[in-house]
Order: C-alpha cells, then structure tokens, then sequence
C-alpha cells in the first residue's frame, strides 16, 4: 500500500515541483520586501502637501495598478531591457521588479489607507507636546498605523505568490512553469496540477488563518 501510494504520480511529481516552489517563494518574500519599502515611500508621498510629490507618487500608483501585471514582466523583461538600457535582463530579476512595482502601488494605497485612519486628534496630541512633524509620525502614528496595516498586507503576500505563476511566460522556473514542464514530459496533467494546487493551498490557507488570529489579537 505505501509503495502504491509513493510510487504514484502524485508523489513523483512533488521533487520538481518543490524546486519552482523554492523560486517562487524567493521572488515573493524579495518582492514583497522591496515593495514595502517602495510602497511605504509612494503611501507616504500621496500624503504629501508638495503638490510635485503627490503628482509622481499618484501617477505610479495608478499606473500600476491601472494596468496588468502580466503587461509590466512583459515590459520589463523584452521592452526596459532591449529598447531603453541595452542589456538583458534575467527572468527572475524581471519577475522581482514586477513583483516589487505591483505591490509597491497597492502596498502604497494600504500605508495611505492606514494613515488616514488614525484619528487627527493623534497629531494634534504630537504637536502638542512638542513634536515636530515628522516626530509625529514616526512615534505616535507610524505604530498605530502598522497595525492596521497587517492584515491587508497578508493578504498582498498571498495575491502577489499566485501572481508569481504568471511568470512562466517568460520562461521563469517557478512552480507553475516546472508543473507544466514535467506534465509535458510525462503526459501526468491531472495529477500534476493537482499537486501545483495543493502547493499552493499549503501556503495560501496557514496565512489566511494566522492572519486572522493576527487580527483579532490587535483587534484591528
């Protein structure tokens, strides 16, 4: 019975479907990373009363999120690298910078969404005390802000991980696109993307619960 189970097409497939889940996880997690800082800078800028800086953080903003994710790895990856610097970029690299813009411009609008939340009395209460500007937020409103802001960036982690099986346009190795290699050499569809499915959920479905539990213990 167990020999039955693990010589199954479904065990067979898990060794090569673990190596995309690996790079899946890694142009994520790097993506995700770049994009907070990114998206923290663009949130903080549609705050801003230079009228120069809300113009280039709006316009980001919107472009991104106005337009496709597939159309920006495409973009980046055969128009940036080709026609503008000259040099060709590596999938992974490309799938990073997607990944980076797209949550960058989402993870803005959560930052600004955050932000706005907190009560205006908060601010007042910093100047009143002395603070500068900047002191207020960054030790009265920045904290309270970031709490509101953990479910909603869980949740970007799951979207942009299912995004990441867009990549396998331009040939990057990730889970999808090593699903689909190893059906195509073993005529194992079903079972294979069954398996990619399955990947997916494990991750997908922990995150959801954590954060949930996240969000009832900081009552946000």
């Amino acid at each position: 019975m167990i020999d039955t189970i693990m010589d199954s097409p479904y065990i067979n497939s898990l060794p090569f479907l673990i190596e995309g889940l690996k790079l899946t996880l890694i142009i994520t997690i790097t993506g995700l990373i770049f994009g907070f800082i990114l998206g923290a800078l663009a949130g903080l800028g549609r705050l801003s009363k230079s009228r120069i800086i809300y113009g280039i953080t709006t316009v980001f903003v919107e472009v991104v999120r106005g337009t496709p994710i597939l159309a920006q790895v495409l973009f980046i990856y055969f128009g940036i690298s080709e026609d503008l610097i000259g040099v060709n970029i590596s999938g992974l690299t490309a799938a990073i910078i997607a990944i980076t813009l797209n949550a960058g411009a989402y993870i803005a609008e959560i930052v600004r969404g955050a932000v706005y939340s907190i009560d205006r009395g908060q601010f007042e209460a910093g100047r009143a005390i002395g603070l500068t500007e900047k002191q207020t937020m960054r030790y009265i409103i920045w904290p309270q802000a970031f709490k509101r802001m953990i479910p909603p960036l869980g949740n970007q982690f799951i979207i942009s991980l299912k995004d990441t099986s867009l990549f396998s346009v331009i040939a990057v190795n990730e889970l999808l696109y090593q699903g689909r290699t190893y059906y195509n050499a073993t005529a194992e569809v079903f079972e294979t993307l069954v398996m990619v499915c399955i990947i997916y959920l494990m991750i997908t479905v922990p995150t959801s619960l954590i954060l949930r539990r996240v969000e009832r213990k900081l009552d946000v």
